[in-house]
């Protein structure tokens, strides 16, 4: 599935210099990348930093670098570049800049080289995400469900939004604050059709995958906190501590809980499978009552026993 990235990647606490003896001295070797990767880039923001030079300056073999680099990032050093590229080419935009000024600005060097790396990311194009999504065009569904009201909503690239609540006029209104500048927004339920029966089988158990094209922004680390959602299995839940920790960040509980509540698509991206450390459903954006009858339904449909829907936490 695509998850479009705004990949907004920020350097790990810089814990001390020295040799990369221990967890601290190897967070303190990945800031140092990260600062030099940033000085360059503000000094000449079309600037490449190679993973050669990257290494020479820590004092590392590049392919160790990168290796650690992307085990306490998540992204490797480039990839990091480019979410710099990325971020500074969005704040352009965002200001007023134009697409040709924000793309140089950003150090794209060509516009053929931001619309094929922006466009993805951002999930739509450079030009319409510059006015907040202007000249989108969505349709949206609605339909009832196990869990109420249930709001579909996609453009031609894939489903943007989905809402679970009581009343249409309200999930309709959700839709538009979500997408305030979209040129379109109109139902069509016709259209959906094939999308909401696959999300309702989602909540049934008939679909275990929903195999949908999507189409979301996300921050990197939204992204990674996303796709370890899709990996647990059905009837079975994960705390939001063991999510970081798979992670490889075990002290990003909040940050995971943060990425869960700003989840654009429910069910498909199953964010109510995250739970507090003591076993307890914790917040949901659609409210903990369908958190919690959505759970149970899942352990039904597994059958899976209760005391077997999640595997044994940490203590902590």
């Amino acid at each position: 599935m695509y998850l479009g990235g705004d990949t907004r990647a920020t350097p790990p606490q810089a814990a001390k210099s020295g040799p990369a003896d221990t967890a601290a001295d190897r967070v303190a070797l990945v800031s140092r990348a990260c600062r030099y990767i940033d000085e360059r880039m503000a000094g000449d923001c079309e600037s490449t930093v190679t993973l050669a030079e990257l290494g020479s300056h820590c004092s590392m073999s590049p392919w160790h670098l990168q290796r650690l680099f992307k085990r306490i990032m998540g992204v490797t050093p480039r990839q990091y570049a480019d979410a710099k590229r990325l971020d500074r080419f969005r704040s352009g935009l965002q200001e007023g800049n134009g697409v040709a000024s924000a793309t140089y600005h950003a150090g794209f060097g060509s516009s053929s080289r931001v619309y094929e790396r922006a466009g993805p990311a951002l999930g739509m194009t450079p030009a319409t995400y510059a006015k907040g999504g202007r000249g989108a065009s969505i349709s949206y569904a609605l339909a009832d469900s196990p869990l109420g009201r249930l709001l579909v909503a996609a453009t031609q690239r894939g489903v943007c939004f989905v809402a679970l609540g009581d009343e249409d006029s309200v999930l309709i209104e959700k839709l538009r604050a979500e997408y305030p500048a979209a040129a379109r927004i109109e139902r069509d339920d016709k259209a959906l059709g094939q999308m909401v029966r696959t999300i309702l089988g989602l909540i049934d158990g008939s679909q275990p995958h929903a195999g949908l094209p999507l189409d979301i922004r996300a921050t990197a680390f939204q992204r990674r906190v996303w796709e370890e959602l899709t990996r647990i299995p059905l009837g079975e839940t994960r705390s939001y501590r063991e999510i970081a920790t798979a992670l490889g960040q075990p002290r990003a509980q909040r940050a995971v809980g943060r990425a869960c509540a700003t989840n654009p698509l429910p069910l498909i991206i199953p964010c109510h499978r995250a739970v507090r450390q003591d076993g307890e459903v914790g917040g949901y954006r659609w409210g903990a009552t369908r958190k919690r009858k959505l759970l149970s339904l899942e352990i039904e449909v597994s059958g899976k026993p209760e005391a077997q829907k999640r595997p044994s936490s940490p203590a902590g």
